[in-house]
Order: structure tokens, then C-alpha cells, then sequence
């Protein structure tokens, strides 16, 4: 049944680059991802799925499903196609959008044999405001038996950990004055954003390891002679869990709340992102994703234990129904992620063999649950354990 797989992507594989292509050459904001989805979307549409457009009133998310008309499991994949600003497609998500089609006609292939259901989602903006979050939240994702997607990198490495995560601005609002002749009569918001980053600079020492605390001031003052009336920092605030990164949240918030009380400032705050959960990996789906790399000729030491510092909107998904977020090598260069360097790197012959490959190893891990009702209650049953 994997050959059957393997030459239906095979067939498509001079198709599904130039899709590639084409969605790397135009790369597309957050939310904005108008010509990329349109393009999936069409591609699953021609080989027999039903697409629902604008999931959720967002306009460039899509579910695109095909029914076996057989008793089985709802196989997942994930579609990413956001780009980032000003470097383009430099996380691959060109890339990640074919990959998971891809996968889902390949499985297409075999399912009327063993029975189910195939999902692909499209999923907007994952670097900014992630559809995942709003699906997850809107149950979409309940229902699935597993949720599967792989990223492009330079290494293979097993789907592991990412970070819960928080994004707040932090706004001030004080009062203007001329900075030498009457500066008595001002409130100034700047000193209210340093007091801020003092006490979280403080904080840091009484927190955990895994904590991280970042940000940046994106408003402080207009001239040196005018005392800011209006000052504004974003911070991420991040964790190896839900519950910890709440904690720390609110420890920030009381650091805000101190600094618009010693300066005289009135405090506005507000999530300018949506909240990333921490990516729960399903290990049984990753002991067969890494199973399936393995038997594709990737030698077993070549691949690498997963942990991601960063955050992923799939942490939500994976809350929802078991899942995993492995990286798959398409570049043989260090070059790391968000960089100019992994951006070119990425639309050279060598990234469109590693997407193939990864729509093969994903169809295949995806075939393995279907086909066995053994491995299906493993994977279940190991995501309920987590749950509690």
C-alpha cells in the first residue's frame, strides 16, 4: 500500500514543485495569504476533496475533506503558508503547504482500502496571529484522531517540545510638557516603560529555567525637549507550559501595574497575538514518523532529539488531539530558520526533494494508524493519559 502512496506523489512531484515555486516567489503575509490558499484549496479540489473556504470567517483558511464512505479514523494534515515580512518565505511555509497536501492525496491513494476520513487544514498566519488557536478554541480539531505536519529545516529531527507562550503590550498614558521649562507639570509614560523593563530584568532572577521574558519599546517619545505623554512596550512571555506561563504573566502584569503607580501613569494592556499552548508530542505517532524516515534511508543516528524554544499555534492543536511537529531536512547548510540564507536555500532542487520526500513520510505514518486499530488505541490512549 506505501508504493501505491509513493508513486501517486511521485506522478504529481513535477506539479507540486512548481506549486511550491510559485507560492515562495509570491510570499504572502499573515492572514493575507489570499493567491497561496486559493492554490491549495484548487489542487485538493482536483483530486476529489471538498473544500470549505473561509473557515471561521477567516478568508484564507480552509478544511478540505474527503470521506471514504468506510468506518476508520480522521487523518489530519496541516497546512502552513504565511510568510514572514520583508525576507519572504525564510521558515519554509512555502514549502509546508505542499507538503501536507501532498501527503493527503497520497494517503488519498489507499484510504478507500482501509476506511476514514481525510482533513487537510489550512491554516493562516502561524507567525502572528495562528488560525490553529481560533480552530482548536472552535473544537474543529476535537474530533480528529491525530494531526499531522512536518517542517522544513536542516536536519531531521523528532517532533518535541515548543514553548506556551504569551504576547502583551504594555501601553502608558501620561502627560506632555516641555522637558526644561516646566517638566513638574508632566507625567511621563517613558519612565513608566524602563520602570517596567527594571522590574522585569529583576524578575528574571526568580523564575524558572525554561521561563523566558523578551520585548521591545515601540513608542517612547516624539523629541528630547517633550516629555512622552504615550509609551508602549510588547513583550512575549514564554514557558515549557500553559499553566507556568499564565503565572508569569500575571507577575508581569503586577510589574506594569507598579510602574504606572510610581510614575503617575495610567495603565493599558492588551494581547496583541494570540496565546501559543506548549506542543504536546504524541510520542506513538512519533516513534512511526521516525520509523518511516528510517525505512525512506535515513540512517537512525542522523536523526536528532526535537526541542523547539520557540512557540507553535499546533501546541494548541495538540492539546485537542494527538499530534506531532517533526522537522524534515531540505537543506544540507546549517542555515537557520527565518534567515536569508535558509530562505534561498529553500527554493533550490535540493528543498523540493526533502518536500517530497516528507509528503511520503507523513502519508506513510498517516497509513500506519489507519491501517492498524491496534496502533490507533495506542495513539489515543497515550494522548488521554496526557490529558490528565
Amino acid at each position: 500500500m506505501k508504493t501505491v502512496i509513493f508513486n501517486t506523489i511521485d506522478q504529481n512531484a513535477e506539479h507540486w514543485t512548481s506549486m511550491s515555486l510559485d507560492i515562495g516567489a509570491h510570499p504572502e503575509l499573515g492572514h493575507e495569504e489570499f493567491r497561496s490558499s486559493a492554490l491549495l484549496a484548487e489542487e485538493l479540489e482536483k483530486h476529489g476533496f471538498t473544500v470549505e473556504r473561509g473557515t471561521l470567517d477567516l478568508p484564507t483558511a480552509f478544511i478540505a475533506t474527503y470521506d471514504s464512505g468506510k468506518p476508520g479514523p480522521t487523518a489530519a494534515f496541516l497546512c502552513e503558508y504565511d510568510a514572514l515580512p520583508e525576507i519572504g518565505h525564510a521558515c519554509g511555509h512555502h514549502i509546508i503547504g505542499v507538503m501536507g497536501v501532498a501527503a493527503a492525496v497520497g494517503l488519498k491513494s489507499v484510504i478507500n482500502e482501509t476506511g476514514g476520513v481525510i482533513r487537510v487544514y489550512g491554516t493562516p498566519a502561524e507567525e502572528t496571529k495562528g488560525a490553529k488557536v481560533t480552530m482548536a478554541e472552535a473544537g474543529l480539531f476535537d474530533d480528529c484522531s491525530f494531526a499531522l505536519m512536518a517542517h522544513p529545516y536542516h536536519a531531521y529531527e523528532k517532533s518535541g517540545e515548543s514553548l506556551a507562550m504569551d504576547a502583551v503590550q504594555f501601553e502608558f498614558f501620561g502627560k506632555t510638557a516641555h522637558a526644561a521649562a516646566n517638566p513638574h507639570d508632566g507625567i511621563n509614560a517613558l519612565d513608566a516603560v524602563i520602570q517596567l523593563f527594571n522590574a522585569l530584568n529583576a524578575l528574571r532572577q526568580q523564575v524558572r529555567s525554561d521561563a523566558r521574558l523578551h520585548g521591545i519599546i515601540d513608542a517612547g517619545g516624539q523629541a528630547p525637549n517633550i516629555i512622552p505623554d504615550y509609551a508602549s512596550a510588547k513583550f512575549y512571555f514564554r514557558s515549557a507550559d500553559r499553566a507556568y506561563t499564565n503565572e508569569l504573566t500575571q507577575r508581569a502584569l503586577r510589574c506594569a501595574e507598579g510602574a504606572a503607580l510610581q510614575t503617575g501613569c495610567t495603565l493599558k494592556t492588551n494581547a496583541y497575538e494570540y496565546s501559543y499552548d506548549e506542543l504536546r508530542t504524541n510520542e506513538t505517532l512519533s516513534g512511526l514518523f521516525s520509523a518511516n524516515l528510517i525505512e525512506g534511508g535515513v540512517p537512525s543516528d542522523a536523526i536528532q532529539s526535537g526541542k523547539d524554544n520557540g512557540s507553535l499555534d499546533l501546541g494548541n492543536v495538540s492539546t485537542r488531539c494527538p499530534a506531532i511537529h517533526p522537522y524534515v531536512q531540505v537543506v544540507d547548510q546549517p542555515y537557520q530558520l527565518h534567515t536569508t540564507e535558509f530562505r534561498d536555500a529553500a527554493m533550490q532542487p535540493r528543498a523540493m526533494q526533502g518536500l517530497l520526500f516528507g509528503a511520503k513520510v507523513l502519508a506513510a505514518t498517516a497509513y500506519d494508524v489507519c491501517a492498524d486499530p491496534a496502533l490507533l488505541r495506542q495513539v489515543r490512549e497515550e494522548f488521554e493519559q496526557a490529558r490528565k
